[in-house]
């Protein structure tokens, strides 16, 4: 149920990003999610993609900043509330949810977590009928 999650950090300048997505294209590897946070000088791109450990080695000798990262997926359903419920079952269970991110699709979204404690976050989901991701899911999406 874990999923390696690629974090890479960027100078905040044109074409960076472009840079990045060029290398992981010539290299067949597919980006299935991904978020951008950013701040004066940097920013972070946090993605998920077809072969993580072959573009952590690529990124890595083309010099970018790039680290693997352990993260969780789930499904919830598409429509008000959806997300709460999740949520709410986390906290109740005083699970802390450093970050996440999400795409809807139909009548379901995925949903991306990062936890303190991801084998928490599977247990405590799983226990709760919540449905997970595994990897080749979210590797192949």
């Amino acid at each position: 149920m874990i999923i390696k999650q690629l974090s890479v950090f960027l100078e905040n300048k044109i074409g960076r990003l472009t840079e990045m997505t060029k290398i992981l294209s010539e290299n067949n590897i597919n980006i299935s999610a991904f978020s951008v946070a950013d701040t004066a000088d940097f920013g972070i791109v946090r993605c998920i993609v077809s072969k993580p450990d072959e573009a952590y080695k690529v990124l890595k000798e083309m010099r970018f900043s790039v680290n693997i990262t352990d993260v969780v997926g789930m499904i919830v359903p598409h429509e008000p509330g959806g997300l709460y419920k999740a949520l709410k079952i986390l906290s109740e269970n005083n699970v802390p949810v450093e970050y996440m991110y999400a795409f809807a699709f139909n009548s379901a979204a995925s949903v991306i977590i990062r936890s303190e404690s991801n084998e928490e976050v599977i247990k405590v989901l799983q226990n709760n009928k919540m449905k997970l991701l595994s990897a080749s899911d979210v590797y192949e999406l």
